[in-house]
């Protein structure tokens, strides 16, 4: 009883007007949830699949631990927790982008497309570290480096060596690439609106149009993490189910 009345002073009331930190909650909430749901599933998987699903938990999961503190941070200062955003991504979307790799492993791909893949998020990311909380002055600049490394990562994925690896596996691992494919090109593009949001220079155009930059982020997260994993256990499902098709006949 004495934990829980401790517990229980530490929660800040939020306010019924408080948007940003509900998505923060709700952003918390979902990840944890979803990291519950792949580690609870890995072993109804074949061994090859439950890399792949293992990872997805451990993204969802990562995210739901740096959102409870950014919900935290958010509470009690009302400034967006850049840090502890950047400290999420930079796990997080590298590992994100290790999932093309173990997908498509099936089909012969190497660890250097891995280490590139690896490569530019990680210039992606320190780039927009720089241009939204530390050279916030040149942030056209550390945006447009970052913008770079991220169309070669689409490049790659859409028409590069990772698109001639899924269209060699074909099938489930072809239509998991291409979704996957699509939440980098469309699902990734968030990101850039919230650092546009909240940056200064000629991006300042978007203030009126009322977008926050916590809130783009939160949703895009929720979304893409989410979302990437689910597409692995429906690829994990997809091929368990053709392996003990002809069993069952």
């Amino acid at each position: 009883m004495k934990l829980l009345t401790v517990l229980l002073a530490d929660v800040g009331k939020m306010a019924t007007d408080d948007y940003v930190g509900f998505t923060f909650f709700v952003g918390c909430m979902a990840m944890m949830a979803a990291s519950a749901f792949f580690f609870l599933s890995m072993n109804s998987f074949d061994r090859k699949w439950r890399t792949s699903i293992l990872v997805s938990g451990l993204i969802t999961f990562i995210a739901a631990v740096h959102y409870w503190y950014m919900r935290d941070y958010w509470a009690a200062f009302s400034e967006s927790p850049t840090f502890f955003r950047y400290v999420d991504w930079i796990l997080t979307v590298p590992l994100m982008c290790v999932e093309f790799y173990l997908i498509l492993k099936v089909a012969g791909a190497k660890k250097s497309l891995m280490w590139k893949l690896i490569f530019f998020s990680v210039i992606m990311l320190v780039t927009g570290y720089f241009g939204e909380a530390v050279y916030r002055d040149q942030a056209w600049l550390w945006g447009l480096i970052s913008g770079i490394a991220y169309f070669i990562i689409v490049y790659m994925i859409w028409f590069g060596e990772a698109k001639k690896l899924a269209e060699q596996a074909g099938g489930a691992v072809l239509s998991a690439h291409k979704t996957l494919c699509w939440f980098v090109l469309v699902g990734w593009a968030i990101y850039p609106l919230g650092y546009m949001a909240g940056t200064p220079g000629w991006y300042d155009g978007l203030a009126g149009l009322g977008l926050n930059m916590d809130v783009i982020y939160n949703i895009g997260d929720a979304v893409n993490k989410i979302g990437f994993g689910l597409v692995i256990y429906g690829l994990a499902v997809a091929a368990s189910s053709l392996k003990t098709a002809p069993e069952e006949a």
